[in-house]
């Protein structure tokens, strides 16, 4: 739908409001089609977070995102780990691409630059002045990987003109966080930026093993310096290079019942489990299924794993004439990850008896890096077509490996255990289940124009299309500690339409009905036992949709109704087994037979009912269907499932301001509704429904002195009724213990004080 989330509706560009204009809705800036553009007068579906939205809801890195904020976005956690986000959109949710031969559905962009993995996508952000989420494929201008659409964040650039922002902030589970954002003024040409970013959290879930980490736990810092040199007027050049570590644990995997399908219960201390039966539990075992435990029932190695992510990038702009702007954009960044993930103790296998080891530990090494090149022509001809053209460019290098040792053991009777040996643990000594490489090659050419006919300047006819030339291949060269040769090699060429009819119906009411495609790269399976390889899936898309301003532009509604065909859509299927005293998860991933079905709906209104309150709404709705599988490991056809997708999902907000005693009182509330998802492709079985309320009151505007900054003082919190909720179930183990996994975050709040200059 081509509206943004209403309850963060805020002027980008929009002038001062005069008296009679105060109660009037504010115009938002985008830039989704290359150039700055009014969103109502966008004929492309896209929601806006700005980062007035961003301080309301304490967001703090994208993961905070999964409260809900954009229904139609899902974000969610790679496994329970936190050094790894899944990011989906319109039903577009892939649930495992965080290996070097897989793909994400969604591009995910800051600046333009496009960010090709999963890892580090959980860092802390640096002074974001907005987030803009397309929505349906946008094969044509950001190109492969983007079937369920892109993920755009925009940062603030140097303005040359000194000023300064320091936040620091205190909150509960040990939280804190500070930011400091400087504008230099301007030296001959230049403008320099300086961002820096601090935030922390204690554990949510304590580990009794002393010395070791919590679960929940992180702590992501953040810099960047930023240049901006303008020695003419039709030129500038923006240089920026950035810096990132995320230190954090994954959340607590806690068993969430045991023995659902009613075996038979032969004690623990059992030489043998006979057919048809089950081992009871460990003493010491807890089985909690209503919240989140806060201290681990069993005490395990864990440490921080950490992503180190930093980049650089260039970008020209030259406007040889008022008609057109040249763009170069250069980039190059690198992801460099260590996983610690020890995350369930003996709540899931290997299920074993007394004096044997258990307590996986998922150790892995992950290291991409990428070189990416765009060149984009913008301009107009005449009054009638507007006009985007480029080139790009994209070439990536990523390897990883795995290794999954047992950290304990327990004693005669489950009523204690030890810490086995760690050498086992270090790189190096590692028995390796799974090491790979792959690169990747993309290259693309594309181009888009609107037309408007001078005759009927109420119509605009927009077409574009993009070819691309993908090259992948990749190398599994180790499995179960033994060196092989398994390899994959796949080139692929492909063109990517788009048209879009749009109409204004008046000054306040624009309709549109678009047509595009969409495709995700194909690749192999890294958890594969013979790098399996998979074709790319491809997307088929029809929209139409309805903006409007009304009364006087205090009420905004938007509207979209979409539908999408996807074909050889990339199904996730795993089975667990117990190797020695550990586990091993092979993955295999298919290419569903026939058409998978997505359709859907989007409502966005916002209601400017008085000077001081603001009032929003927004609803998705997600209707998909994926044909019958056949389950690679035991062949029998079956139904599978889009992750992470509920069917109904709306948020609702109301953010109130009013003067208060020379500065700016100012209060925000939102509720974020769910319902409940599959955390498996091939699993039927749900998490559970969520209900998620937000809250922050702020003075703002405090001045304490002249020509002293002026100060904002605030309160939030996130998850204010903490709820409880399981938001990945993972059934695989039901027949040897029952269902593990994990519960959101529960409440946290704060205090925060910011400093302007």
């Amino acid at each position: 739908m081509a509206a943004a989330i209403p309850a963060f509706a805020q002027a980008q560009t929009a002038p001062a409001a005069t008296e009679e204009q105060s109660t009037a809705l504010d115009d938002i800036v985008v830039t989704a089609t290359k150039r700055e553009t009014n969103l109502q007068d966008t004929p492309i579906s896209i929601s806006v977070v700005n980062s007035e939205a961003l301080a309301d809801r304490h967001v703090q890195s994208l993961m905070d995102l999964a409260d809900g904020a954009v229904p139609s976005l899902r974000v969610q956690t790679f496994e329970a780990r936190q050094s790894a986000l899944t990011i989906g959109i319109r039903g577009i949710v892939p649930n495992d691409a965080n290996q070097p031969a897989r793909e994400q559905g969604v591009g995910v962009y800051v600046d333009g630059v496009y960010l090709a993995r999963q890892h580090g996508l959980g860092a802390a952000l640096l002074d974001i002045e907005r987030v803009e989420v397309l929505k349906g494929p946008q094969g044509t201008l950001f190109g492969r990987n983007t079937e369920g659409g892109a993920l755009s964040m925009v940062t603030r650039k140097p303005t040359g003109i000194f000023d300064m922002r320091a936040v620091a902030g205190v909150g509960n589970y040990g939280s804190y966080n500070s930011e400091l954002h400087v504008n230099f003024p301007a030296f001959n040409d230049f403008a320099f930026k300086v961002d820096g970013v601090i935030s922390v959290q204690g554990p949510i879930t304590k580990n009794p093993l002393p010395g070791q980490t919590g679960f929940g736990e992180y702590d992501r810092r953040g810099l960047r310096i930023q240049t901006r040199w303008t020695p003419t007027s039709n030129f500038t050049a923006d240089l920026a290079a950035d810096i990132g570590k995320d230190k954090n644990t994954p959340f607590y995997s806690q068993l969430l019942n045991f023995n659902p399908n009613n075996l038979t219960v032969v004690p623990f201390t059992s030489a043998t489990v006979p057919s048809g039966s089950i081992r009871a539990l460990a003493p010491i075992v807890q089985v909690n299924g209503t919240s989140v435990m806060r201290v681990a029932d069993i005490g395990v190695p864990q440490q921080y794993s950490v992503d180190d992510t930093r980049g650089a990038d260039l970008h020209l702009s030259y406007h040889p004439n008022d008609s057109v702007e040249i763009r170069s954009i250069t980039a190059y960044r690198e992801v460099d990850v260590e996983q610690y993930d020890n995350i369930a103790g003996a709540h899931r296998p290997p299920i074993v008896g007394p004096n044997t080891n258990f307590s996986r530990y998922s150790l892995a090494g992950f290291w991409q890096h990428q070189f990416s090149q765009e060149l984009q022509a913008v301009g107009s001809l005449g009054d009638s077509i507007d006009y985007v053209a480029g080139l790009f460019y994209f070439k990536e290098t990523v390897s990883d490996d795995a290794a999954t040792p047992s950290t304990n053991r327990w004693n005669a009777d489950g009523t204690g255990y030890t810490i086995n040996d760690p050498t086992p643990t270090i790189r190096g000594f590692r028995s390796i289940d799974r090491a790979s490489t792959a690169h990747s090659e993309s290259k693309a050419i594309y181009g888009q124009a609107t037309w408007t006919p001078a005759s009927m300047a109420s119509l605009h006819l927009t077409v574009g299309g993009r070819y691309t030339w993908d090259d992948k291949d990749g190398i599994l060269y180790m499995v179960n500690n033994a060196a092989t040769n398994f390899t994959f090699d796949s080139s692929v060429d492909r063109f990517d339409p788009m048209v879009t009819l749009a109409y204004d119906v008046s000054d306040q009411v624009n309709v549109y009905a678009k047509y595009s495609t969409g495709y995700r790269a194909g690749g192999a399976s890294s958890r594969s036992l013979t790098y399996r390889s998979f074709d790319p899936e491809e997307v088929k898309a029809y929209e139409v949709g309805v903006k409007s301003d009304l009364l006087d532009n205090r009420l905004r509604l938007n509207a979209a109704v979409y539908a999408m065909d996807r074909t050889d859509s990339q199904i996730d299927f795993s089975l667990v087994t117990v190797v020695g005293a550990s586990t091993r998860n092979t993955l295999e991933t298919i290419n569903a037979p026939g058409t998978t079905t997505i359709r859907g709906a989007e409502l966005e209104g916002q209601f400017q009912a008085t000077e001081n309150l603001r009032l929003s709404a927004s609803y998705a709705y997600t209707d998909a269907k994926i044909p019958d599988t056949v389950n690679p490991f035991n062949n029998v056809l079956q139904k599978v499932f889009i992750a992470y997708t509920p069917e109904n999902a709306f948020s609702v907000a109301a953010d109130f301001d009013t003067p208060l005693m020379g500065a700016t009182f100012k209060a925000h509330l939102d509720v974020n509704y769910a319902d409940a998802t599959q955390s498996f492709d091939q699993f039927a079985i749900t998490n559970d429904q969520s209900l998620i309320v937000n809250g922050r009151v702020a003075i703002t505007d405090i001045q304490t002195a002249p020509g002293a900054p002026s100060l904002e003082v605030s309160v939030w919190s996130r998850n204010l009724l903490d709820e409880q909720y399981v938001y990945r179930r993972d059934p695989s183990n039901r027949a040897t213990i029952g269902d593990y996994g994990n519960f959101n975050t529960p409440r946290t709040f704060g205090i925060q004080l910011t400093a302007k200059y």
